[in-house]
């Protein structure tokens, strides 16, 4: 009978063990996906249309719940990751550039909004063309690609605004590559 009572007490150890750790491992992917869903993202970058900001195949580090919460602004310069509007299920990286109400203008390579020269130190080379004027509606975002000349943005695409629900979220870090590990402005 001691022999029986040993072995009945070891399998429960191990079934109570195993329970555990299917309970720790259960509860840090449960904490995993929340944090994923509702406070970051990672997103690889895989077109050059951010150059020179942003290099092809940088790994980003989105931040999601300041936009989520509506706690943080969508301001001129974040570089944000959004739902593409002609394609909602594919994911762009862009610099907002138009705020609702704004009107923005390309005249021969320089950036007006508001009527205004708005000066950009983060372009990959001078802007080429004339575009627009566009009037951003309540509730939308103009946005462009830092590599002007090369960038699949709000100027080309069939529904030219980003309403603001379908804004993810902000990028905060490059994580990838080592060597260019840092804030992305």
């Amino acid at each position: 009978m001691k022999m029986e009572e040993q072995t009945l007490k070891l399998q429960n150890k191990v079934l109570k063990e195993a329970i555990e750790w299917i309970l720790w491992i259960g509860g840090a992917v449960l904490v995993a996906l929340i944090l994923r869903t509702y406070v970051f993202s990672l997103v690889i970058v895989p077109t050059g249309s951010m150059l020179n900001t942003i290099q092809l195949n940088d790994r980003l580090f989105v931040y999601k719940l300041g936009y989520a919460l509506h706690i943080q602004d969508v301001k001129r310069g974040d570089i944000v990751v959004f739902k593409y509007p002609d394609d909602r299920k594919t994911l762009y990286v862009k610099r907002v550039i138009g705020l609702p109400g704004d009107t923005i203008e390309i005249k021969d390579g320089v950036l007006y909004i508001n009527g205004k020269v708005y000066k950009e130190n983060y372009l990959k080379e001078p802007m080429v063309g004339s575009f627009g004027p566009y009037k951003v509606p309540p509730g939308h975002y103009f946005m462009m690609g830092d590599n002007r000349n090369d960038s699949h943005d709000s100027r080309f695409w069939e529904h030219k605004y980003v309403p603001r629900d379908d804004i993810i979220g902000k990028v905060e870090f490059r994580i990838w590559p080592l060597s260019r590990i840092g804030i992305v402005k």
